[in-house]
């Protein structure tokens, strides 16, 4: 039977990469054959000598929102950190909040922002807020942008934190696979005869969550809004025909396109889709359109393990991941990446 436990591995601080490396595609790549298990060691900068002509990368847009705001409660004035997770409509959020006593009915005044009012109590510090009038054009100058909470050190560049192609606002974490690309990278690729399309998931912090649960089976996967745009599916659906490689960058781009598998018509591998995604990737899942995939060092006990475990086989990432270790490797969001393929 399938444990929790299976995922885990000792990660001691000091792997974690606390600051991006500059410039973007200077961090390590290792390259990991699943077929084979044969592991090799690069630069991201020289991902263009594991592509091919016809190989498709599909990209996240999604932008991160400077979701984290700071309120007083009124009366009284107690401080209060809320952190926008999901929009319900033009003027309701759910969000994790920290403060003393902030049950429904209470009211909260945003720092540089409108007033909001708990509305309903969810699971754990979950909140659901309705501010008095929609919170977005105020977050340029009232939000920050959060990091992970395994990352203690302030960004010099708040920027450095979106990926370059980041185009469409709505996450609360990046997709952190995508950091490693530059413009000139991208060109550089285009001009090899790679293509690149996007789709849209946004992220939501329980992306970071670990697995609670010792059959992970049990475990209440996050849900997540993401978008495959009609063109996009199109060329998914093309690049399989001709023989190309649809290569995924990151797990964000993995679960929307199995998400959109789902939607396929006969003769296809993906269909357009618009709407949650609820797909909890396991070992034992058969992938329908992911032939490749771009991807950091993940957290262990993560949903995210579990994934390129479900993709490379388990007992290969796991001795990868300690070889990364050997080998200094930094992990997680600043960190190194993997290309399987």
């Amino acid at each position: 039977m399938l444990k929790t436990s299976d995922f885990d591995y000792e990660l001691p601080q000091e792997y974690i990469a606390q600051t991006p490396v500059e410039p973007r595609d200077a961090s390590r790549l290792m390259v990991l054959q699943r077929q084979s298990g044969e592991i090799e060691h690069t630069t991201f900068g020289e991902i263009g000598s594991y592509l091919r002509p016809g190989d498709l990368l599909v990209i996240n847009e999604t932008r991160v929102i400077p979701a984290r705001l700071y309120a007083r409660k009124i009366p009284g004035g107690g401080r209060a950190e809320l952190l926008l997770l999901r929009r319900q409509d033009d003027r309701t959020w759910e969000a994790l909040v920290g403060g003393k006593r902030l049950r429904a009915g209470t009211q909260l005044q945003v720092e540089g922002g409108p007033r909001a009012e708990v509305i309903k109590m969810l699971s754990g510090a979950r909140r659901l807020l309705r501010f008095a009038e929609p919170i977005e054009p105020f977050l340029p100058q009232a939000g920050h942008v959060p990091l992970p909470p395994y990352i203690h050190e302030p960004l010099a560049d708040p920027e450095r934190y979106q990926t370059v192609y980041a185009r469409t606002p709505g996450s609360a974490a990046a997709p952190t696979a995508g950091l490693h690309f530059t413009p000139v990278l991208i060109e550089r690729l285009t001009t090899q005869g790679i293509g690149f399309v996007t789709l849209t998931l946004h992220v939501g912090l329980d992306t970071f969550a670990p697995v609670l649960e010792e059959d992970p089976r049990q475990h209440r996967i996050h849900t997540e809004w993401c978008h495959v745009p009609p063109e996009t599916a199109k060329q998914i659906n093309e690049t399989r025909r001709m023989g190309g490689r649809v290569i995924a960058v990151g797990t964000t781009s993995v679960r929307a396109l199995e998400s959109a598998a789902r939607l396929a018509r006969p003769g296809e591998s993906v269909g357009a889709m618009e709407g949650i995604s609820d797909l909890f990737i396991l070992p034992g899942y058969e992938f329908k359109v992911v032939d490749a995939m771009i991807t950091n060092f993940h957290l262990p006990r993560s949903t995210l393990i579990m994934l390129v475990s479900a993709f490379a086989g388990r007992e290969r990432i796991l001795a990868a991941y300690e070889l990364a270790k050997q080998l200094g490797y930094r992990f997680y969001s600043f960190g190194d990446a993997m290309l399987i393929l």
